[in-house]
């Protein structure tokens, strides 16, 4: 069973992880405790064969045998590390990769039960037929790939008396021969029959007949993602490497790590303290970091945090079930909610989270950023002269539209704004700089700005 332990990690606290440490069923203890052992009892042997049971020329040898063996697991020769995080990280990533493409019924469902209509005998036996044939092909793809489904079903008989399969959908299931898995032929089945509600307009569209193949294919989708998962593996070779540079290294640990004689004065070898304890915490962090690897490269299997398929298979049938079958237009009365004539209203709170109602809600991360006086000031540009330019609609005052177009013919919408701002000398005549002032300022009180569409200059132009 799936260890969990979310809650008690829930707050962070002092001390707080160093609970989950001393837990049993799936730790790193239960899951390295034999190899622990092994290595262990090996480097106790070597030990014990130096100190009583070679001579002291062998012992030489020996002590230069360890130097060197200690020169090569101290350097870079075997990059464990590299090779260990590559390793654990792609193992990761696949296994997360298997949890996401579980086929989980719950999309589907929805779509049967809103789509498929009849509360009739016969509208009950299309919805839960189609969630029947969903769930049955699940259990076919994981029965190939899970040991645990593959224990609790392991004939297709077993299929039958669960419910999944009745015996003549057996019979046809067998009757197609073909050297490949075949849990699709359920969800063909799916479609067929979705098809004839269509016919029988328990689908009232082709829109809706459209969304339950959609979900379907996505169904089928993650069914045909776990069988690819379970075919194509991490390559071999690459696992191997990475067992052989673990194992090697720590061979070469068990001589290269030994306590040699101090009164010889070999370098770092001033103590003599029997157990390799830095020795032993190395081994245990490279042999459980390869232990991970090895627990999450397959998830199907039956270690104890390997996924629940069987409580899986239990859950979606019950709920796919529920959702088309118990559910079905099973409204409870539309009323008027409790807050209906409120405007503005709050939820309330219990006494131990009454607390979070004094913290004011987050607006942004600039809106509490305080300002200095000077920054608050409205600065104001120096004033320059605009040119405002005005087209009056007749030709009482000024240059009227029909006229600006007839003297810009062919030319721009700026072009003509151009012209405009300049008076006709031949109707005006020279004005005075205090007369053109005057009239300008009476012009900005009196006149209205017209917005010309530039579809009616087009017009009024010649192509």
């Amino acid at each position: 069973m799936t260890v969990s332990y979310s809650l008690e990690v829930a707050n962070a606290r002092f001390g707080g992880f160093s609970k989950l440490l001393f837990r049993w069923k799936g730790s790193i203890y239960r899951l390295l405790y034999k190899e622990l052992i092994v290595f262990c009892g090996i480097y106790l042997f070597f030990s014990v064969f130096y100190r009583f049971l070679l001579s002291p020329t062998q012992q030489d040898l020996f002590e230069r045998i360890a130097l060197y063996c200690d020169q090569f697991t101290n350097s870079n020769f075997i990059p464990v590390t590299f090779v260990l995080g590559f390793y654990v990280s792609l193992a990761f990533n696949r296994w997360w990769g298997q949890y996401t493409s579980f086929p989980l019924p719950d999309n589907l469902m929805m779509v049967v039960s809103g789509n498929v209509h009849g509360a009739d005998e016969r509208g009950r036996l299309l919805r839960r037929t189609l969630m029947r044939y969903a769930n049955l092909s699940s259990v076919l793809i994981l029965r190939s790939i899970s040991t645990r489904v593959l224990k609790r079903f392991p004939t297709l008989e077993h299929i039958v008396e669960a419910g999944f399969m009745t015996t003549h959908e057996l019979k046809t299931f067998e009757s197609l021969h073909s050297d490949f898995n075949k849990y699709w032929m359920p969800l063909t089945w799916f479609s067929n029959l979705a098809s004839r509600a269509r016919e029988e307009e328990r689908v009232r569209d082709d829109i809706a007949l459209r969304l339950l193949m959609d979900e379907l294919n996505n169904y089928r989708a993650k069914c045909s993602l776990l069988f690819h998962y379970d075919w194509i593996s991490i390559p071999l070779v690459y696992t191997q490497v990475v067992t052989l540079a673990v194992y090697s290294f720590f061979g070469f640990c068990v001589i290269g790590r030994q306590f040699l004689n101090p009164d010889k004065g070999y370098k770092g070898h001033n103590l003599d303290m029997y157990v390799p304890v830095f020795t032993l915490l190395q081994f245990f962090f490279y042999a459980g970091w390869l232990k991970v690897g090895e627990l999450i490269i397959n998830p199907f299997g039956e270690d104890d945090d390997d996924f629940e398929t069987n409580q899986l298979i239990d859950r979606n049938i019950q709920v796919s079930m529920l959702a088309v079958d118990d559910m079905y237009q099973n409204l409870a009365p539309i009323v008027k909610d409790k807050h209906w004539k409120q405007r503005y209203f709050s939820i309330p709170y219990t006494l131990s989270t009454a607390a979070e109602t004094l913290k004011p809600a987050f607006k942004g991360s600039t809106f509490d950023m305080r300002m200095s006086a000077e920054d608050l000031e409205i600065h104001q540009p120096a004033d320059r002269p605009v040119k405002k330019q005005y087209l009056s609609v007749n030709g009482s005052e000024g240059e009227g539209l029909d006229d600006l177009l007839q003297r810009g013919k062919g030319m721009s919408l700026p072009s003509l704004l151009e012209i405009s701002s300049y008076p006709n000398e031949k109707e005006h005549g020279n004005i005075s700089p205090e007369e053109n002032t005057s009239a300008t300022n009476n012009q900005e009180q009196e006149m209205t700005l017209i917005q010309v569409p530039v579809e009616n200059i087009k017009g009024k132009s010649p192509d």
